[in-house]
């Protein structure tokens, strides 16, 4: 079913939801796979071997709206990967938005990379409420899309799939507060001392 490199372009690809969503596409792909983390830092051996590989698929979260800066320094590594066999390029982005449509921007970002270097770009998959959906009811509906993004992805195809959670933004923003409350106090916080700047340094 044609060879498949999975990128996880997460600063924390060890312990990161990519590499869940990098997982799932593994397990629903039927040919050679081999996965490669950012953050190992081998940018330019796996460019050199890009050739050996029919498709690529890059997964990863979105940083203030666009890229993580792990990922983009691996892409700065393939400008230089020329010549021989190209892989088709493909994308996994999930937010921490409920809106799949958060993503849009880093797709085209994508996009235009591939342009510019001579990628030919496939499929993208944009997941909203990526960093809860594995862990709610509602995860089958991501692994349903990623199935069909395997599957599109073998059948050539070029578009843009998205998931979400069902849930009305009020639900969602309600659910979340609920959620990092509980963190929070599982951590020694009181809900006072989240509502403050220090947070970020707790």
């Amino acid at each position: 079913m044609g060879s498949l490199l999975i990128v996880n372009g997460s600063p924390r690809a060890p312990r990161s939801n990519s590499r869940q969503y990098a997982a799932l596409l593994r397990d629903r792909w039927d040919g050679l796979v081999e996965e490669y983390a950012v953050t190992d830092n081998r940018h330019a051996e796996i460019g050199a071997r890009l050739g050996e590989f029919d498709e690529l698929a890059l997964v990863f979260p979105l940083y203030a709206d666009a890229l993580p800066a792990a990922l983009l320094r691996f892409l700065v590594a393939l400008e230089g990967a020329h010549g021989g066999k190209r892989p088709r390029v493909h994308a996994i982005v999930n937010c921490g938005f409920l809106e799949p449509m958060q993503n849009h921007v880093a797709v085209e970002m994508l996009r235009l990379f591939c342009a510019q270097q001579g990628f030919e770009f496939g499929m993208a998959l944009c997941i909203g409420a990526g960093e809860a959906i594995l862990t709610t009811p509602f995860s089958f509906l991501v692994r349903r899309k990623i199935k069909a993004f395997a599957r599109e992805i073998r059948a050539g195809r070029s578009e843009r799939l998205e998931v979400t959670m069902p849930l009305s933004p009020a639900a969602f923003v309600g659910a979340s507060r609920k959620y990092w409350l509980r963190y929070g106090a599982k951590n020694g916080l009181e809900p006072q001392q989240m509502d403050t700047d220090e947070i970020e340094g707790s």
